[in-house]
């Protein structure tokens, strides 16, 4: 080769000196040509993997010849011990290295065999993630959260995530560590370099493969015979068949009866036949049942009539009700609404335990949604009926206060299991209602008046001012505008409370009803226990609403004097310190 030795440079660069001093001649320019091709195949760039050859090893140090590079590139020999190289080096091979600066400060070239090494590798990883292809590796050594992969063919160290080595959990790795197998890269960090592998798509992938070539072997509607139980869970149980595929059983497909869980039919080990009801590819998975392998007690439903009343098999027993079965397989719901006519909040388990045999009514089929749903309630005596047969609206009836609260009493009528609705507002008819309950408490005995009977609803409401005089009715042959006497009984700012004579009812006279003039609109004038007249300004016996008014007699009077008495002089006799005006006015409009 051509400038193989150091001494040669000093000799390269004297000759070309001379050459391009004279480019005229035939000989200097072949000579140019030929410089320039030969330099043109060997292009030196750092940050390129170049192809050296080794000239000289020592203890510590291996040679390298690039043709092109004034000087040789050195190599540590611990380097090559790294990645594996030192026993295959030998003088006269070629050995690849990145160049990484064709002259350092020192004027060296600056090589490594290892970083070439790391960088073909990565080329090898990023072809391999590109194409979806697995890669040959071995476990080198546990770390935390995984295990260190070596690649086989580049020496490139990759990290393997502990949920990635294996599709099961396992306690111990250590046969694993060392062995040649496949790995998928499943992510590639180009900036920092780093891979991430897994065994376990490896592994998933190959059974998986193994489990779709399992599966073709059935088809919707086959039996399976001899299927072992496995194991189960609260939504069903799992079969092993022919020691190759586990099946699901859902917990509706194990019985028409209802299941509340497998372990209370199945034992682990036992044999069963199965049905096979579907078969999901993409998910590799197939579905058995095992109660379609017998026929379905749903089609006896015609035997069943809805009004007719049934004995029925308590199952189980849950909050809001009780499962049970007509005949075995058949099974319906008895909520805990249809258990009784009276009680609430019912809590199953406290009337019936699983076992008993009780009589019920059908009250719905639906045969779409294979629902069928029943009532115990409808086989007993409905109590609102027999309380509205004895005692119907508007009758009297004697109770007893079983509870009450801030608004309503709650009381137990007669013999019956009925508790009947008696609102604050229907104690008194002049008692203000919170002060009325307050005079109740539980276990008092009242006679109440049956005001409304709802029995769909299942409510009764009562009252026990009706059974007391109204005073209201003092208003009944009572009209507006007519006169009444009443007595103050106190005042406010709002006005006076006033009480008509030989009336229980207290009324208020506004402030802007006490006179026509603003400035005897006092209260203050009153002290009480005057007795004045008033006017009814508004009275409806529907509403029990009365209004009453001394401004509105006034106007009344007024009117009246006027309509009387046309001379002036009569009118400044009387109390009132407007009339005399408007007799002026009246007596003007009659001149005229």
């Amino acid at each position: 080769m051509l400038f193989e030795n150091k001494k040669y440079y000093g000799q390269k660069n004297k000759y070309l000196m001379e050459i391009y001093k004279d480019l005229k001649s035939v000989e200097n320019q072949k000579f140019e040509k030929l410089l320039n091709s030969q330099l043109s195949k060997n292009k030196i760039e750092e940050g390129k993997i170049i192809d050296g050859k080794i000239t000289k090893i020592t203890e510590k140090f291996v040679f390298i010849f690039i043709p092109g590079l004034k000087s040789e590139p050195i190599i540590d020999i611990n380097e090559l011990k790294m990645i594996g190289m030192h026993d295959s080096i030998e003088i006269g091979s070629n050995i690849p290295v990145l160049l990484e600066k064709i002259e350092d400060k020192n004027g060296e070239v600056v090589a490594s065999a290892m970083k070439a090494q790391k960088i073909k590798g990565w080329y090898k990883l990023e072809q391999a993630y590109e194409n979806n292809e697995s890669i040959i590796g071995k476990i080198t050594s546990k770390c935390k959260g995984g295990v260190i992969v070596e690649h086989i063919s580049t020496g490139s160290l990759m990290f393997c995530p502990g949920s990635q080595i294996s599709d099961k959990p396992l306690k111990n790795i250590d046969h694993l560590i060392g062995v040649e197998q496949k790995f998928a890269i499943i992510k590639l960090d180009k900036i920092r370099g780093n891979a991430c592998v897994s065994r376990r798509q490896i592994v998933s992938s190959s059974k998986r493969e193994d489990k779709a070539k399992i599966i073709e072997k059935f088809k919707v509607g086959d039996i399976i015979k001899d299927a072992v139980v496995k194991g189960y869970s609260s939504f069903g149980c799992f079969f092993e068949v022919n020691n190759e595929i586990d099946v699901l059983v859902h917990l509706q497909e194990i019985s028409y009866s209802r299941v509340n869980h497998p372990d209370e039919i199945f034992n682990i080990g036992e044999k069963h036949s199965l049905k096979v009801i579907s078969i999901d590819k993409e998910k590799l998975q197939i579905g058995c049942s095992i109660k379609q392998l017998s026929p379905d007690p749903f089609e006896h439903i015609s035997n069943y009539e809805i009004g007719n009343q049934y004995k029925v098999k308590v199952d189980k027993i849950t909050d809001y009700g009780c499962f049970c079965s007509l005949e075995p397989g058949l099974s319906t719901l008895l909520h805990s609404s249809e258990m009784s006519w009276t009680k609430r909040n019912i809590v199953p388990k406290k009337l019936f335990k699983v076992g008993d045999m009780i009589n019920c009514v059908i009250t719905e089929i639906d045969t779409e949604k294979r629902r069928i749903a029943i009532s115990h309630k409808l086989t007993l005596e409905n109590p609102y009926q027999a309380f509205s047969n004895k005692y119907p609206e508007g009758s009297e009836v004697e109770g007893i206060v079983s509870a009450s609260n801030e608004y309503a009493l709650y009381v137990k009528l007669d013999n019956f299991d009925i508790d009947g609705f008696l609102h604050a507002n229907d104690l008194s008819y002049l008692n203000k209602p919170e002060e009325e309950l307050k005079k109740f408490k539980k276990g008092d005995k009242i006679k109440v008046k049956v005001l409304e009977i709802k029995k769909e609803d299942q409510k009764i409401r009562v009252g026990l001012k009706q059974l007391l005089k109204d005073p209201f009715e003092w208003f009944q042959n009572k009209k507006v505008n007519d006169i009444v006497t009443v007595q103050v009984i106190s005042t406010d700012n709002k006005g006076i409370i006033v009480k008509p004579e030989s009336c229980d009812m207290e009324f208020l006279i506004k402030k802007t009803n006490i006179a026509v003039n603003a400035s005897d609109a006092r209260p203050s004038r009153f002290v009480g226990g005057e007795r004045i007249d008033a006017a009814i300004s508004e009275l409806s016996m529907d509403k029990r609403k009365v209004s009453l008014s001394i401004k509105l007699l006034e106007e009344l009077q007024n009117q009246e004097a006027v309509s009387k008495f046309s001379s002036p002089l009569s009118g400044k006799n009387l109390p009132f310190s407007s009339l005399s005006k408007k007799l002026d006015d009246k007596k003007n409009k009659d001149d005229e």
